[in-house]
């Protein structure tokens, strides 16, 4: 947690405009993702036959009727973070195991769908961003070229034969930095931009989907779980509810959680990336 705020210190000391820009970038990425989340799950409640959450307003676009100020600021300030549940009466399913699976699973399937479409589109972009001159260094130096396209390394390349570096930084703000270091074997440098979306789209989108898959009340994990393995027989009470939300809280908050979300969100996007760069044959 403290590792990010001194990250979005350095940056704004070292570059105000540069890190507002990323700011304004992340905020819409964030807000698009976690709306289209929630509003699957409505959607999804509504073919199920509960209309809740359609009289309710939370099938709107509008980011104030889906945030959580608490969720918002933990995915700032740890990385991942929630929206306001949407409101569902279970009571209005026509099977209750298998609409309750579904409604559940709706706003996972729209991030995971989203990821892998980012990814997609950026390894295509990458084929017309860089020159073949890059892409040579780049297998030459490394082994592979998909250091380019994935978040998770850390922007920290430094070529023999080429003057300058990048450092770690965002996702956004990197953009301005590679442009600067290699802009010369970039064929196309307003590309970058895309593909720093696209990225940021991706990275946002995984992390969203891992985390709601935690077994955790009340995240869409726990219900998938009780739905499935557990054939619905675990039922928690609001005391309960409470407690597993509480220590969730602290698991997030002491770090527990952060390295086991990073390590299985940067291991299936490498998995992802790799599939995707091999499609598109750059691998």
């Amino acid at each position: 947690m403290f590792s990010r705020i001194e990250s979005y210190i350095a940056q704004l000391q070292a570059d105000p405009v540069a890190f507002l820009i990323t700011m304004a970038y992340t905020w819409g990425v964030i807000l698009f993702s976690l709306i289209l989340h929630e509003c699957a799950h409505g959607y999804v409640a509504l073919k199920c036959g509960d209309p809740t959450a359609k009289m309710l307003g939370r099938l709107s676009l509008n980011p104030a009727r889906h945030l959580d100020p608490l969720g918002t600021l933990c995915m700032f300030v740890l990385g991942f973070g929630w929206a306001k549940p949407v409101p569902v009466n279970p009571r209005n399913f026509r099977d209750f195991r298998r609409d309750d699976f579904f409604v559940s699973i709706a706003g996972i399937t729209v991030n995971l769908t989203i990821f892998i479409a980012a990814v997609l589109l950026s390894c295509i972009v990458n084929r017309f961003l860089w020159t073949q001159e890059m892409l040579d260094i780049m297998a030459e130096e490394f082994g592979e070229i998909d250091i380019l396209l994935n978040p998770y390394y850390g922007w920290v390349l430094t070529f023999t034969g080429l003057e300058g570096s990048v450092g770690a930084s965002s996702i956004m703000n990197d953009g301005h930095e590679m442009i600067a270091a290699f802009g010369e074997f970039m064929r196309y440098p307003w590309l970058i931009w895309v593909q720093r979306l696209l990225l940021l789209l991706a990275q946002v989108n995984l992390t969203l989907a891992v985390f709601n898959l935690l077994p955790f009340p009340p995240l869409d994990g726990f219900h998938v779980l009780n739905d499935t393995l557990l054939k619905g027989k675990l039922r928690l009470n609001y005391n309960l509810h409470r407690i597993t939300h509480a220590l969730l809280m602290v698991l997030l908050l002491t770090g527990v959680l952060t390295e086991v979300l990073h390590f299985l969100t940067s291991n299936l996007y490498e998995a992802v990336l790799r599939v995707f760069m091999m499609l598109t044959g750059q691998m």
